[in-house]
């Protein structure tokens, strides 16, 4: 499949959804490896805390106030709501099984979010609208963030 040109406004949503995918793939490596479950869970939570719950705020600030009522935007905050809740389930009791149904949802909602919701929103904004959205989308790197040691996706120890 060839690479989907995304409008500049949206752009850093969709590097970060690069990011999320890398996430993903981070928690099916750590189960393939046989990784305890609680080291794959505490990265799920960091990345959480640190990346995630923030770009889905963004995303539904950003686009809610613009499009309100859109079905697409609807399936957004559903699919937003059930991967939260997921997470939230998953620090209380981390589960093999349950990592790996959130790495799908994750990488099925980002899915979504590039191939029919983002699409979608550049022809109902036009460049002008989302110019207006940009303050919203950027999102400035928290300097003081720490960064993830525990590289259980590709060593075991």
């Amino acid at each position: 499949m060839a690479p989907i040109k995304r409008s500049a406004q949206l752009a850093p949503l969709s590097r970060e959804h690069h990011e999320g995918l890398l996430l993903s793939w981070k928690i099916r490596q750590g189960l393939a490896r046989a990784i305890d479950a609680k080291r794959i869970s505490a990265y799920l939570q960091w990345f959480w805390e640190t990346e995630l719950a923030d770009h889905f705020r963004r995303e539904e600030a950003a686009f809610h106030p613009v499009l309100p009522g859109a079905p697409l935007l609807a399936r957004m905050q559903e699919e937003h709501e059930e991967i939260e809740g997921l997470i939230h389930v998953d620090a209380q009791i981390p589960d093999a099984d349950l990592l790996g149904e959130i790495a799908q949802k994750v990488t099925d909602h980002i899915r979504f979010e590039e191939r029919e919701l983002f699409p979608w929103i550049e022809a109902q904004l036009g460049d002008e609208k989302l110019t207006a959205l940009q303050a919203i989308v950027d999102r400035a790197k928290g300097a003081d963030c720490p960064a993830w040691t525990d590289d259980f996706w590709t060593n075991s120890r």
